[in-house]
């Protein structure tokens, strides 16, 4: 009897000092460096963002203040007292609409393939090298592309030099970014929701259309809506498919179609040409079309991360 009552409290001893052992309170110094490091960039970062913001908000602010309603409908004009933005917008919102049509369903199509129908071998894998080497391919080089092959041989469908031609241009510029990034949502999805579909006899395509996506569907409107800010925020491209630099003499309606096929202008290349400007009205006019174009992406990324939090409580529950 004596014998069970010590080994019993030797058991408690030994569980006290395993439990003071995991429990002990120690200075993790390492970790404490690397969250203050981790804290530090986050700030760098952060700080950096406000003051660009803070600095376009405040050499934009007499335009702004002033006249931002007529800002936003006046044509461009050599004046910058009565130049506008409403020529350039009106290019990025059908650059923006044709990216979205294009780009979107195919890169998300092509990314359901090589993660759900393709077998993973060899040229699978080629594949996969080759549209991540596609999205790192400078911008400069798919103008080249765009002009080449939407301007000038398919420029009797396009009609050259025209919004349409850069919306394709951009569409496939960006269409790797959309590959890649909805591919890595659809890799995240746990096999065992493909195991559950397929083991009530649900097909392939019920399985990766009940299931499979509307899991992957937060991460694939995150990668779509970066898709679709780098879209609006290029210009090289614009530049060699034809923007116009300077004034533009055409101002359709925001929804008429004939305009896919006109000469065009859009809020990148607008700042950039803008930015040359020697007039000194134009500063304000380049500072007030960047907060304009980033109220837009902001805008685009709102609504991105309100359907993705719609998607995540249905994903939840």
């Amino acid at each position: 009897m004596a014998l069970v009552t010590t080994i019993g409290q030797g058991g408690k001893a030994a569980a006290a000092s395993v439990r003071a052992e995991l429990t002990e309170r120690r200075t993790d110094v390492s970790g404490a460096v690397f969250k203050v490091a981790l804290l530090s960039a986050l700030a760098l970062s952060v700080g950096v963002l406000v003051v660009l913001l803070t600095s376009q908000v405040v050499a934009g602010w007499p335009v702004l203040s002033s006249r931002l309603g007529d800002f936003l409908t006046a044509t461009t004009n050599s004046n910058p007292d009565r130049a506008g933005i409403s020529q350039a917008l009106k290019g990025s919102f059908w650059i923006g609409l044709i990216v979205v049509v294009v780009a979107f369903p195919i890169g998300i199509g092509a990314a359901v393939y090589l993660e759900e129908y393709a077998v993973h071998n060899r040229m699978t894998r080629m594949i996969d090298t080759a549209i991540r080497n596609l999205a790192g391919v400078p911008s400069i080089v798919y103008g080249i592309l765009g002009f080449a092959v939407f301007v000038k041989a398919l420029g009797d469908l396009t009609g050259g030099k025209s919004v349409l031609a850069a919306g394709l241009t951009v569409a496939v510029l960006v269409m790797p970014i959309v590959i890649i990034t909805s591919a890595e949502a659809l890799r995240a999805v746990p096999d065992g929701i493909r195991e559950a579909g397929f083991g009530v006899g649900a097909t392939r395509w019920e399985v990766i259309r009940h299931h499979v996506l509307p899991y992957a569907a937060p991460g694939i409107l995150t990668g779509t809506v970066l898709s679709l800010a780098r879209a609006l925020g290029e210009a090289a491209p614009l530049l060699l498919v034809g923007a116009v630099l300077g004034r533009l003499g055409s101002n359709p309606g925001w929804f008429d179609p004939s305009a896919l096929r006109e000469q065009f202008t859009a809020m990148p290349a607008l700042i950039a040409d803008w930015a040359g400007e020697a007039k000194a009205g134009f500063r304000a006019n380049t500072a007030a079309a960047i907060v304009v174009m980033l109220v837009v992406v902001l805008l685009a990324n709102a609504g991105a991360i309100v359907l993705r939090n719609r998607y995540e409580k249905k994903r939840q529950t």
